[in-house]
Formats: structure tokens, sequence, C-alpha cells
């Protein structure tokens, strides 16, 4: 029996899912999760549970989280991870995509659009960053390496058209559905991908900080960034350093759970002063800040691509690339630059993006360079960006891709290859675009996904699982800890495991984690306390909730008190589950104290979903 409701009820997610989770007990199977999937992404209709061993196919996108109705699909909130960084001292640096700014003034009641650059500075350094730099800056070095590579392509008869590779997810759609175009994916990383490994070699050795003790906090749109900094290919400044692997960009925090983390820390957004970025590499180019909206990449590269191949700067044409915006999913160009004819196109939905490459296939038409975003409007799209539910959602992203225009607009340095700090890195550190070190740090290679029976927690390097062999023998010593998060329930001593190892079900580090004392006495002094749990996601609140203000939040799923409901758990009750028998989930390890076989057969596991049948008695 499959885990997973068929693909035409709903989108099929792993619990491993490196991005997105499902709530069960929200999922009202209203199917617009896989409408967005099978319609807009094009990826739902694609594969059947039957022929991938029952395992769910994702690119990550996050889209299906952007139009679920009762909030049951979300991102996964990783910002814990982040918190657990500082605690331990390590130099945390938060990077910041383009289009965060435009959107997450609209998670404090802004107008969606709304470019508050200063006050996100202020709010992550409120956080306790000790470094907030701008991927704008890093979406530069990407121009000056990916039209550079256009260039090389067109000249040495290398492959064409050369698609784009900053968004995450239309790597891996192409990795798994047109795995014959992956040599014409640009092998220029996205900015973050760029700026993580520079930040661990570059900024390392200038700050005289070891690399290791950097730890990297991407704010991003985009949700598929989760899965990207957890691919193999993307240790560099390990490679670099030449030391034990270790990731190049730590974390990614999404726009709406960056919203949630100032909340959980009742940082009131709006009443900050504002702050700057840091001066090493302090800010992009007008180029780089149009990253975030469809057709900005292209935009951006051609304007550093003619003044490659001309050394003139660019002309008011394609300072306003008119031809490759707006909000059609398939806009195409015809244009020259200094007599060589260039063929562009740009794409944004994979449902487009399919049509486009069968179109292009068949009917023999030649492109020079495609850009493609999965999301609609690009980045500023994400499925970590605002939600604004019953408004029509291209009003709002048409006023985030016009506040990025807006700003290229009116400010002096609009080209990546006239700003200052870009011509400097590369004087002091890279050389020149395509160097050596470039190719070494910025640029990657990209595989088949020839086996669609992949799981997802395979790039989740630092995720343990627990054998059932090490759970029978820690269960003999009756040691447990529980996640402090999520609840999971960890048997054995966790002292032992590696400090990489995260909880399997919220990827907490094991510091978050608690040992529990399971005697009558120890249960007795709690269960006559006061109790609360979240109706929703299960989390216990120890004491009286009604005294917190009426802005808290789960700080699992973030849902108001509200949703909390007032446990009774006598002492009696207590002694008769705790004498009692015990069944464990063989798939995430939850703990159901009684006899699970008295639950109806359609009980599935509150963490994982799976059916009781899934269960293991526990001795």
């Amino acid at each position: 029996m499959s885990k997973h409701l068929d693909v035409n009820v709903r989108v099929p997610i792993e619990k491993g899912n490196p991005a997105i989770l499902r709530y069960d007990s929200l999922c009202i199977k209203c199917g617009q999760c896989r409408d967005v999937c099978q319609k807009q992404i094009s990826v739902g209709q694609h594969y059947d549970l039957l022929k991938t061993n029952d395992t769910a196919i994702c690119i990550h996108c996050g889209q299906c989280a952007n139009v679920c109705p009762t909030h049951a699909i979300k991102e996964r909130q990783d910002f814990m991870q982040a918190k657990d960084a500082m605690r331990q001292g390590k130099k945390t640096v938060f990077i910041t995509s383009p289009s965060v700014r435009v959107a997450i003034g609209e998670e404090f009641g802004m107008e969606p659009g709304s470019y508050v650059e200063e006050k996100m500075v202020a709010a992550l350094r409120a956080l306790g960053a000790d470094y907030v730099f701008d991927t704008t800056f890093a979406a530069d070095l990407t121009i000056m390496e990916e039209a550079s590579e256009l260039i090389d392509r067109i000249q040495n008869n290398k492959p064409l058209p050369q698609f784009t590779s900053c968004c995450p997810a239309w790597v891996k759609f192409v990795e798994t559905y047109y795995p014959s175009y992956i040599p014409n994916i640009s092998t220029s990383k996205s900015p973050i991908s760029m700026f993580a490994p520079t930040i661990k070699t570059y900024f390392a050795k200038k700050e005289g900080l070891d690399p290791r003790d950097i730890y990297i906090v991407a704010i991003t749109p985009c949700t598929a960034k989760k899965f990207e900094i957890l691919r193999e290919e993307f240790h560099d400044a390990s490679d670099y350093h030449e030391m034990e692997a270790f990731q190049d960009c730590d974390l990614v925090v999404t726009t709406r759970e960056l919203g949630n983390w100032l909340k959980a820390e009742n940082i009131v957004f709006d009443e900050l002063e504002d702050s700057n970025y840091d001066t090493l590499m302090p800010r992009g180019s007008g180029a780089g800040i149009i990253f975030g909206n469809t057709g900005g990449v292209m935009e951006a590269a051609l304007r550093s691509a003619y003044y490659f191949i001309t050394g003139n700067e660019p002309g008011d044409d394609l300072l306003k690339l008119e031809v490759v915006r707006g909000m059609n999913g398939v806009k195409e160009a015809s244009l020259e630059i200094n007599g060589i004819p260039l063929r562009v196109a740009v794409v944004h939905g994979t449902d487009n993006a399919r049509a486009f490459i069968d179109h292009m296939e068949t009917s023999g038409t030649h492109y020079d360079f495609v850009e493609v975003m999965t999301c609609r409007g690009g980045c500023i799209g994400g499925g970590g960006q605002p939600l604004h539910p019953g408004e029509d959602m291209d009003v709002i992203r048409e006023k985030r891709i016009q506040a990025l225009y807006d700003k290229d607009a009116s400010i002096t340095l609009r080209n990546s290859h006239d700003n200052p700090q870009i011509k400097q890195i590369y004087e002091e550190f890279f050389d020149a675009p395509l160097s050596p070190l470039a190719e070494k740090l910025l640029h990657t290679s990209y595989h088949e996904r020839k086996d669609l029976n992949e799981n997802p927690d395979v790039y989740r390097r630092d995720y343990q699982k627990v054998s059932k062999e090490t759970n029978e023998t820690s269960n003999a010593s009756g040691v447990r800890y529980k996640c402090s998060i999520c609840g999971y329930i960890y048997e054995g001593d966790i002292t032992k495991e590696p400090d990489t190892y995260t909880c399997p079900v919220c990827f907490v580090p094991k510091a978050m984690f608690e040992k529990m004392e399971d005697t009558v006495e120890e249960v007795k002094e709690t269960s006559t306390g006061v109790r609360y749990k979240c109706s929703i996601c299960g989390y216990i609140y120890e004491g009286d909730i009604t005294k917190e203000p009426d802005t808290y939040t789960c700080p699992v799923c973030f849902v108001p008190k509200a949703m909390f409901e007032k446990m009774e758990d006598t002492v009696e009750e207590v002694k008769e589950t705790s004498t009692g028998v015990r069944y464990k989930c063989s798939i995430c390890g939850y703990i159901y104290e009684g006899d699970i076989t008295k639950e109806p057969d359609t009980y599935t596991c509150p963490v994982c979903f799976v059916p009781k049948a899934m269960f293991e008695k526990m001795e």
C-alpha cells in the first residue's frame, strides 16, 4: 500500500524533503497543490508512484505551499539552526537576495513592493548577525562569469543555447526530465552558491577567520535553495582550504520564514533604525538587483556581454530591454552585438519551459541564450514569499517587479562589470572571469537523475538515521532524549552521535534535544502542572499559555495560541500509560503510547503519516 495519496488527489511529499512538509491534519484534499504542480510546474503529471517505488518526485519550488488554502503545506522552518550556530559562537554571516527586500515588508503590513533594504539589514543585525552582505554583489559576480561563458560558447562552438542556472528547481527539472540538455546549462553557479565559497575563502582570509567558524545564512524567496545548498557538489571552500568537507552555504531561510523568526523574537520591523550592509562586499549594481525578476538575468548578462564584446558601455536599449520584461510566459528577442547575431528567450514557469524545449526541438529553431525561472514572475514569486490569500497574485508580483526595476533605474551603477568591488575581487583574488580559481569556486557541473526513486534525504548530508540495531541496544539502557522543537524521541544516548546529527523530523541540531527522565515521581511533578498541546503539529507547551501575549505562536508551525488545547494529565493516566505497551514508527521514530492495534485501520503516524502497519512493538 502506498504511503501517499494518488498524485491525482494531491502532491505527494516525502518526509525527508529538504524544502517543504505537510501537516496532514490540515489537508482538505482540495487539489490546489496538485493543480499548480501539474499545470504550472509540470511535474506532478509526469510520473507514477507505481513506477517510482512509491517515491515522490519534487523540484522543491514550493508553489504547492503558496496555493494551499489551509497552510497544510509549509516550507521547513530551519532558522533554529542559525540560532544554535550563534549560541556556539559561530561568526554568522547573512546574505540577502534582491527579491526579499521588496517583499519582507508585506509580512508586517506594508504595501507589496515596498523597498525596505535598510530595515531588512537592521532586522538581521537585531537577530544577531555578525555580518550582513548583499547577494546582488554575488549576482554581479555571476554575470561576470555567465556572460564570459556565453561568449566562450559562441566563439568556440560549444553547446548552445546556454541555459541559465540560477534557479535550482529548473536545474533539477532538466536533470530529471531533459538530461540531454545538461551540457547546455551554464556552469556558472547561482549567486548564493558563488557568494558562500567566496565568503569562506576571500573574506575569511581578509578577516583572518577560520572558514569552519563561519556560518552563512542565505535569506531568499526560494524554497528550492534549501535543496541547492545540500548538493554534494557544493563544498568548494573546504576543497580550496584542503579541509574535511563542509557545506559552502550552511542554511537557507525564506522571506516568510524570516518574518516568522522576527515575530518570534518580538522585533518590531517598522520601528527599527535603518542599517547598511557591511563594506567589504557592500552591494551590487542595478543589474544585480533585477536578478529577482523574470528576464532580469538575461538583461543583466546582455549588458555585460555587450561590453565584453565591443569595449563600449551598453546603451539605453540594453539598460531597459523591454522585450524580455513582463509577465508573458515566453518572451523572445533577436539582437546583434558587433556583428554577432543573438537569438534569446526568457521563460518562467516550468510548464512553459517544457513547451518551449519541445517546440525548439520540433521546429529546429536556434537560440543562443535562454533564461528559465520555475516560479511565475521569477524569484519575486518564489515559494517562500509572503502570501496574500484572496488577492490577485499577479498584481502583487508586478508590484515587486516594478520596485526592483525602479531601483535599478534610480542608481548610477547599472552594470555588473562597472562595480568597483567586483573589479577589486578579481584583481586581488580571482584574477579574471573563467580563470582556474574562478572555475574552481564559481562554477560547477550537474548530473542526470537516472533513478527517479532517488530520495531527497540523500542531499541532507548531515541527516543521520538511527538504525534499528542501535535503537534496540539503546532501548536496553533506558536513556531517551526528546527534540525540544518537534517532540521526536531519540532512543539511546544522543551524546554519542556526531556533532552533525540532526533531528530526522525537523532537522534541528542535537543540541536542541533534552534528556528525558521517565520516573513516576518526575511524571507526577510535571503532570500536576498545566500543559497545552498545539492542535496542528502536537507541540507541547509546558505552563499556562494564556499568560502569553496574543502575538504568541507555536514555535514549530507558527499557528496562534488560540490553536492550543489544554491537556489533562492525571497521575493515574500517566501511570497507566507509562506501564503499558508502546509502539514505534519504523519510518520517523514517533512513539505511540498504548496498544496501537486498537486504532482503526485508517490510523496514520501523526509525524510522517505512514499507516499503522509501519509501527513496531517496543520491548
